[in-house]
């Protein structure tokens, strides 16, 4: 018999509405970080993604749900600009968290 090899069970999991995908890992991590950033820019640039890639990626979650996960604010010359998840935003992001636990805790478990 062969040698015994360690492996580990691994998966990938996103979250849909109408057969569409609307978030997985890196849209989570989206989410995440403009709750604690508060700002698309800042997101963009901490997970190391263009500005126009993560707002054209909440674009299209807000077109399959029909509503907006983040609201914007516009800045003045002064600066002031900034986002703040919904309450769609914020309940989209525990749910992808609370299933992400969930499996977690299944695949851990020998």
């Amino acid at each position: 018999m062969g040698a015994l090899v360690k492996s580990r069970i691994s998966c990938k999991i996103w979250l849909e509405y109408n057969g569409k995908p609307l978030i997985g890992k890196g849209g989570a991590e989206i989410l995440e970080k403009i709750g604690e950033y508060h700002s698309i820019s800042k997101v963009a640039m901490e997970l190391g993604m263009s500005y126009r890639y993560v707002w054209s990626y909440l674009k299209r979650i807000e077109k399959t749900l029909g509503e907006p996960v983040v609201k914007t604010y516009r800045g003045g010359r002064a600066g002031g600009g900034g986002a703040e998840l919904t309450e769609l935003g914020r309940q989209l992001l525990m749910e992808y968290k609370r299933v992400e636990k969930l499996l977690e805790t299944i695949l851990s478990e020998k």
